[in-house]
């Protein structure tokens, strides 16, 4: 990532522990000042011997630590570590000590409404985060469209990126993009990257699409449904779903689907099924292992229409949406917290991983970005960024059509909206001031894209 977009700061993150850890190292990158506060300082070595970060042993809520590491300015306080009521009473304090913007992680729904939000500005908490809630909303938002691998939308909902993984039986495989232009009228979505075997692609007009590619689409709503049928997917409503995991992800995903949908839900913990059984009055909740084949089989596996694995064990959530895919589940979803074992996963027919360090990673890095910025997302499984820009009265990219301005090869204008209305860019079209655009980039481009958009 580059810093081009991003406004160097003087940045403390209170919790080495996985969101603090994760944090430290995409913010490392972009030449932070950057200050890690743990209490356990077996967290903080590993992070000293491979970060360019300066770490802290202490307690976050201490006045002498935070009065030590916020002596200088510092513009952003970030306090995720595992305790809820130490990150709101740390955020709390360093804004009266001098913070700029404070940012708390928290576990608790009941925060994230908008009275108890502005209560929360007025201690001095700028932000609450809370990523299991933004995990489980990535998997309502896929299983809402349930033709694609990765969902997410820009532009105030105008246009949305599709990710999907292309099988033998596909229509375009063997084509390619000039090829498709020709027979489908593909003015309403785009096709931006392919992943193929560990590596992203930014495709030109003579690529041709294979099996197993995993393709990254931009679209507006119009487009969707010719979207799906050029690259063979359909979307269907799921109206039976198993969820392995009694997690927070767990339980936010049952309690919103329990609605419209037959949900069964089983966790290993029995204290657990029982407080679940409670707030979840139409789902079925089983006590059982999760790891047992035959219990899964009795439930009623094979039935289902999608499987989303969000136990704590990254193992469990893979090979039991491996069995799951088998049995013939069209949808399975699983939470792969493990950082390693992330590309494994996605080359196993699995078809969506989620991880709730790089979605909360997403949401606060958003305030280190420049105004231009209004959205930054990290594609799982690849070190590629879709970057949502409001584009500045006489930047570079406003002085030609795409084409003739020899634009980064490694970066693509998916689309934007002008004055509200969406579009997809192609090489003949001229991007004006203020228009919002969605830039699909790869790391080698960050250098020259800063020209375009400045």
């Amino acid at each position: 990532m580059s810093c081009f977009y991003v406004v160097v700061m003087r940045i403390v993150i209170a919790g080495a522990g996985e969101v603090g850890t994760h944090l430290a190292k995409l913010l490392s990158n972009e030449n932070h000042d950057i200050i890690l506060i743990d209490t356990e300082e077996n967290r903080l070595k590993p992070i000293d011997t491979s970060l360019d970060v300066l770490t802290r042993i202490g307690s976050a809520t201490s006045i002498s630590v935070l009065q030590d590491v916020l002596q200088k300015k510092t513009d952003l306080f970030i306090a995720v570590t595992h305790g809820e009521d130490t990150n709101i009473t740390a955020a709390i304090l360093a804004k009266r000590l001098g913070a700029i913007k404070t940012i708390a992680r928290i576990d608790n729904l009941d925060y994230l409404e908008h009275s108890t939000l502005e209560f929360f500005k007025s201690l001095g908490i700028d932000s609450l985060i809370y990523p299991e809630l933004i995990a489980a909303r990535e998997v309502l938002s896929l299983l809402h469209e349930t033709g694609t691998t990765e969902f997410m939308e820009f532009c105030g909902g105008k246009l949305a990126m599709f990710v999907q993984r292309l099988d033998e039986n596909a229509p375009i495989i063997n084509k390619s993009l000039e090829e498709i232009a020709i027979t489908s009228s593909t003015d309403k979505y785009r096709a931006v990257a392919i992943k193929r075997n560990d590596k992203t692609i930014i495709p030109r007009g003579s690529e041709r699409f294979q099996h197993g590619d995993l393709v990254f689409v931009i679209s507006t709503n119009e487009g969707i449904d010719e979207m799906m049928a050029t690259s063979g997917k359909e979307n269907f409503e799921a109206k039976s779903i198993m969820i392995l995991g009694g997690s927070r992800i767990g339980k936010h995903v049952a309690l919103y689907m329990q609605k419209n949908c037959e949900v069964k839900l089983i966790d290993s913990d029995p204290a657990r099924c029982e407080a679940l059984s409670e707030i979840l009055e139409s789902t079925m909740v089983i006590n059982g292992d999760c790891r047992n084949v035959e219990l899964l089989e009795q439930e009623g596996i094979a039935r289902m229409d999608a499987f989303v694995a969000v136990t704590g064990n990254s193992e469990t959530n893979i090979l039991s949406c491996l069995l799951a895919k088998k049995l013939g589940v069209k949808r399975t979803i699983a939470e792969v917290e493990n950082m390693e074992y992330i590309s494994l996963a996605e080359n196993t027919g699995i078809d969506t991983i989620i991880n709730k360090k790089i979605s909360a990673a997403s949401r606060i890095f958003r305030h280190t970005t420049n105004p231009n910025v209004t959205q930054v997302k990290y594609m799982t499984g690849t070190d590629a960024e879709v970057i949502e820009f409001n584009v500045p009265a006489n930047s570079k990219i406003t002085r030609g059509t795409l084409r003739s301005l020899d634009f980064p090869k490694d970066a693509i204008v998916g689309g934007g909206t002008r004055d509200g209305v969406p579009f997809i860019a192609t090489g003949d079209t001229i991007i004006n001031a203020n228009d919002k655009v969605v830039v699909f980039t790869l790391p080698s481009a960050y250098e020259k894209l800063s020209k375009y958009f400045t």
